[in-house]
């Protein structure tokens, strides 16, 4: 096994946790006794509503919140008692960025290449190259008070990889934003993966996120993980198809009679009966002529091939925000940016 630079092996740039629990006051377990593992260089998906123990778990993975029990080892150190070699070794953008409104890109970026003791040369060098590859160089003599939120994003994720992490953590960081925003934040994490074997720790709630960068995901869901695996494993759990009837006359109730002979009901969109089918997608046919016998106008019909959502409906009979934030988000959000655009 060959050592970089810095006389680090490629395998420290995992993640090993192993019953890491966190109780606060009033004996609330935010997160509840979770083992996981991260490979080094690979990019986890870390699905869940809000409250589930996604930041939590980021938190005391960052040494930002010392664990109630349990341990967790990041880029081979440990998070209690090696903590500021964890925090020399890593990267983390968390869902509120930590910016001065007053001051420029290029003056973040000597800010904290001072902090982290880069020689100024090499802090220059480094963090032009960052302007330029997050989009920002015509707007990086601007003050953060006129960005838009994707540019605030885009800085936020250079100020954390100008010291060279191995390990990145990434706290939603794609909240808000409009979808070619997103799109290009999932490029360049896509890349850092891909070209330079950072291993990213990504909290999401937008299903489309986790399917198209994580290798693998894990699903929390009241401070336990209950799934875990490649995106394509977790559907394989699923394996069968939804059908989703919207009534014409919202009789749901009515609808759901209809369906329940074709499979086991799951939760579906408001006003709507589901079904995961028990025989697959040849039961369509045979559900419309159900529909048509009891005499019910169906307003809409859709046919749902597994997602990670179903993974999500079927472990906590739940769905999340983002998977119906994904559905409206082409429409709303803040306008596309373009490098150096104005807010």
């Amino acid at each position: 096994m060959t050592e970089s630079a810095n006389g680090t092996r490629p395998a420290d740039n995992g993640i090993e946790v192993r019953g890491l629990a966190r109780e606060f006051k009033g004996g609330v377990r935010a997160v509840d006794g979770i083992d996981l593992d991260v490979t080094p260089g690979s990019i986890y998906g870390f699905l869940g509503p809000n409250g589930a123990g996604k930041s939590t778990t980021v938190h005391m993975l960052t040494t930002l919140l010392p664990p109630t029990s349990g341990s967790a080892r990041v880029a081979g150190h440990d998070v209690v008692t090696e903590g500021a070699a964890v925090r020399d070794s890593i990267g983390a953008a968390l869902q509120e960025a930590a910016l001065d409104p007053q001051l420029s890109a290029r003056e973040h970026m000597r800010l904290q290449g001072a902090l982290h003791g880069i020689p100024k040369d090499e802090r220059r060098r480094r963090g032009e190259a960052l302007i330029e590859r997050v989009g920002l160089t015509e707007a990086a003599d601007r003050k953060v008070a006129g960005y838009s939120g994707g540019m605030k994003r885009r800085l936020d994720l250079a100020l954390a990889l100008l010291h060279g992490p191995r390990v990145l953590f990434l706290d939603e960081p794609t909240t808000g934003l409009d979808i070619q925003s997103r799109t290009a934040l999932w490029d360049e994490v896509a890349r850092l993966a891909r070209d330079e074997g950072v291993t990213v720790f990504l909290t999401t709630q937008y299903l489309e996120e986790a399917e198209q960068l994580a290798d693998r995901v894990g699903i929390i869901d009241r401070g336990v993980i209950v799934a875990e695996g490649t995106p394509s494993e977790l559907k394989a759990e699923i394996g069968r198809p939804t059908v989703e009837a919207v009534p014409a006359d919202d009789d749901r109730e009515q609808a759901a009679r209809v369906l329940e002979p074709f499979g086991e009901p799951v939760p579906g969109s408001p006003n709507a009966a589901a079904v995961r089918l028990s025989d697959g997608a040849e039961e369509l046919a045979n559900i419309v002529r159900a529909f048509d016998s009891a005499g019910i106008r169906i307003a809409n019909l859709e046919l749902h091939a597994p997602s990670l959502n179903d993974v999500f409906l079927a472990k906590t009979g739940r769905s999340l925000e983002g998977a119906q934030a994904e559905a409206t988000d082409a429409g709303t959000g803040e306008q596309p940016v373009l490098e150096g655009a104005p807010a």
